[in-house]
């Protein structure tokens, strides 16, 4: 069941240009199916909504993989700038539920391991808490998944467009509740990564 008001939104950031990859990662496949559509896929599951896919670099090519689900799909031209972009791009991104959006949480398409228990724990730990940020913690850092309440809409919107949004949980260390998430240190970002993902399937 989805949460009553107030509602906690997903925001996914699917825009890169995979240049370490070299062929776009967001279409690699993962026990079936691409790692966006996974990720799209555990969003939709959890109690979040509304979720919204930032794409960017290889849109065209890769919007068939969500455009048959019920999220918002958003374009970030300006992709090449770096991170900060995007995430402005999604807390810009016109839905129907933006005035009733409490908080969002960023999910990045290149973490196989995150997971439906993942996303809800951090909102969980948010309502539980009431801490504003609430982010994964893994090989002793704080990162994405994490969730960001309404307060910090704006903070995340004047980014550094090459920043992303380990700036803010770093600046407010002190509002941060940490989520374990040990498997959240796995991303892929070359060849190599995906190559070792296979093997740990």
């Amino acid at each position: 069941m989805k949460n009553s008001l107030p509602k906690v939104g997903t925001i996914i950031l699917a825009a890169g240009a995979s240049t370490r990859m070299g062929t776009p990662k967001q279409l690699l496949q993962f026990k079936g199916r691409s790692l966006l559509r996974h990720t799209t896929e555990v969003a939709l599951a959890s109690v979040c909504e509304p979720m919204i896919v930032v794409l960017g670099a290889y849109a065209e090519q890769i919007h068939n993989e969500v455009n048959q689900l019920p999220v918002v799909v958003v374009e970030n031209q300006e992709w090449h700038l770096g991170m900060g972009a995007s995430i402005r791009v999604g807390i810009n991104a016109p839905n129907d539920s933006s005035e009733n959006i409490e908080a969002v949480v960023l999910l990045l398409c290149d973490q196989p391991f995150v997971c439906v228990d993942v996303v809800n724990q951090l909102v969980e730990a948010y309502h539980t808490t009431l801490q504003p940020i609430v982010a994964s913690e893994y090989a002793g850092i704080l990162g994405v998944p994490a969730l960001f309440s309404r307060k910090f809409f704006s903070e995340l919107i004047s980014l550094n467009v090459a920043a992303g949004a380990k700036e803010v949980i770093k600046k407010y260390s002190h509002l941060v509740f940490p989520v374990s998430f040990a498997a959240g240190v796995i991303d892929i970002d070359t060849p190599q990564d995906y190559e070792q993902l296979q093997y740990s399937r």
